[in-house]
């Protein structure tokens, strides 16, 4: 792990936690839409790193990145690991939820893997083959346009894959005054 990362989640594990959890959904306005924060969770990630999980312009939104991790405990194996992509497309559904929207709005999809995870017991293909059964879980056709890109780690202890989402999602016609 790279000093800046074991630094991020220090800091992250530091921060004071809320003695009272804000409502949310939350809609902050921002240039051409708003900032959508799903969860609690959300929510100190945005005041502590200050990130958005979602961000609507205009028609599109934006999901941040949610990494499919390893939990201390959990196994390596094909059917842990899809347990932890369900996970992780879980929370997707939360903030695609909160943002109005569904899976079906989905356009692309941006994965990125780290191929030879000390996390996962299995290659690529075993990889690719799991998430994709999982993934067609929560996503129908008409399919979404995807693209996965290999890489040699994630942020954050365990991280085997990252999934970033943009959808298309039409903003509720204004009624007339």
């Amino acid at each position: 792990m790279m000093l800046g990362q074991l630094a991020l989640l220090v800091l992250f594990a530091s921060a004071p936690t809320p003695k009272q959890e804000a409502p949310v959904p939350v809609r902050i306005p921002s240039s051409g839409g708003e900032v959508i924060i799903a969860t609690p969770e959300e929510q100190r990630e945005y005041d502590v790193f200050h990130y958005a999980a979602a961000r609507r312009a205009g028609d599109t939104l934006y999901i941040s990145g949610v990494v499919v991790s390893r939990r201390e405990g959990e196994g390596k194996d094909v059917e842990s690991f899809k347990a932890q992509v369900r996970r992780a497309f879980q929370r997707l559904e939360k903030t695609l939820a909160a943002s109005g929207a569904t899976f079906a709005d989905v356009a692309l999809v941006n994965t990125f893997h780290v191929w030879q995870s000390p996390d996962f017991d299995g290659d690529r293909d075993a990889q690719i083959v799991a998430f994709s059964a999982v993934k067609d879980e929560f996503m129908k056709a008409p399919h979404p346009a995807w693209t996965a890109v290999g890489t040699t780690g994630l942020l954050g202890t365990g991280s085997i894959i990252e999934i970033q989402l943009i959808a298309h999602v039409p903003r509720p016609a204004r009624r007339a005054r």
